[in-house]
């Protein structure tokens, strides 16, 4: 990211240049200020300047361009701005992710998944509610993927539990630690009882202290970034009025898809395939002239990197740094940087993968149980609204005078 000499970065912008981008007067701009429709905050080095987010800047400039053309509005719906939601659970603010006010990367040091799931369901880091475990529930057929057997296991725990519907944010947040267990068991074949999730999880894994700590922070960088596809379906879902088990299990589905979650799966699949090419650097040349991607670098909302990525590889530098795994992983990093874009979460979660030996489709698995606690985090605030998402169409078919 460019920094000029005040220290200012291209996330932030002076006045002028904040103005310019509305078009409007700066007392325009000080009035959106002041309404919470743009951020604001002292620049770097001076007690009078301020600086403003270009992110809302952008955001809000569309939603006026698009309020004078709504044709505009409806052809731009839905891709990286439209529609926005009203959500207390993450920031992103070009540079860093923040949960509830709180650095991301700072909590995947220092807390443990159930605390982060505390703060996002309850705005505190302790005080989640506990309920008896839910009624056991078969484990589905080996051979499942994860997300197969993890959303049959739902399902079913869902027609055994009494209080699956009971929508208040206390009931919400004890099923939500009865999911996220339930969902541990799914991964590792075993009850994880009191365990910390991400202890039971580096436990069947076999990864040490030194994973475990891997393993944690990977499942806390995962809880929640925003309004991304599976959040978003996870938000309709609520909306309706269906219960948190079904919440996860259609967060699953949509993360599942290549283009999200599944993008660490192309990550890992990558990343085996590139582990004994020689020359790595003219391995990389080639998989870019043939057409192919270079799976989990580059993310439109971090124009520096993704820091979730960057908090995963400085762990794996610390704990893991003479590893011949680490050293193949921060070769083709620097490699597949030529091409401009930096690691992203997808790529973080293969190279921990490789680096502690996981199984075949881990970084998959840590997504969505880390993710999970936003699905639920989400759908808290919807139930809490009481609306129903429902969006228009715009229609382009054949008119009906048309239809003979």
């Amino acid at each position: 990211m460019k920094t000029d000499p005040r220290g200012r970065t291209d996330a932030w912008v002076a006045a002028g240049e904040a103005s310019r981008l509305l078009g409007v007067t700066r007392a325009t701009l000080y009035a959106y200020v002041s309404r919470g429709f743009v951020r604001s905050q002292a620049a770097s080095g001076s007690t009078r300047e301020r600086v403003y987010a270009r992110d809302d800047l952008e955001r809000l400039r569309r939603r006026t361009e698009e309020r004078r053309t709504p044709d505009k509005a409806a052809a731009h719906a839905l891709q990286w701005g439209l529609p926005i939601l009203e959500s207390s659970i993450a920031l992103i603010d070009g540079a860093r992710l923040y949960y509830r006010g709180h650095d991301a990367a700072v909590l995947a040091r220092s807390r443990s998944l159930e605390d982060v799931a505390a703060l996002v369901w309850t705005g505190r880091f302790d005080g989640l509610p506990l309920r008896p475990p839910a009624a056991r529930v078969a484990q589905p057929a080996p051979g499942l993927p994860f997300a197969a057997r993890a959303q049959s296991m739902l399902a079913a725990a869902a027609a055994h539990d009494p209080l699956a519907f009971d929508l208040r944010a206390p009931s919400v947040a004890a099923t939500g630690l009865r999911i996220l267990r339930l969902l541990t068991r799914a991964a590792t074949g075993a009850d994880p009882g009191t365990r910390p999730i991400a202890d039971a999880l580096a436990r069947a894994w076999k990864t040490g202290a030194r994973g475990a700590d891997v393993v944690r922070a990977a499942l806390v960088l995962c809880a929640d970034h925003e309004l991304n596809v599976s959040s978003f379906t996870a938000r309709c879902v609520a909306s309706s009025g269906s219960h948190p088990y079904a919440v996860v299990i259609a967060g699953l589905a949509a993360l599942e898809g290549p283009k999200h979650g599944g993008a660490s799966v192309r990550a890992e699949s990558m990343l085996a395939s590139m582990r004994q090419a020689r020359p790595l650097r003219a391995a990389v040349n080639a998989r870019l002239r043939r057409g192919d991607p270079i799976d989990g670098f580059g993310h439109p909302l971090y124009r520096d990197g993704d820091p979730r990525a960057r908090l995963l590889l400085d762990l794996l530098g610390e704990r893991y740094g003479r590893s011949a795994e680490y050293r193949f992983i921060t070769a083709f990093a620097r490699a597949a940087e030529t091409t401009g874009d930096h690691p992203n979460i997808d790529f973080g979660l293969a190279a921990a993968a490789r680096v502690l030996n996981l199984p075949a489709g881990s970084p998959f698995t840590l997504f969505a149980i880390g993710r999970t606690v936003g699905w639920l985090g989400h759908a808290i605030e919807q139930y809490a609204t009481g609306q129903l998402i429902r969006p228009r169409a715009k229609y382009v078919g054949v008119p009906p005078a048309q239809v003979s």
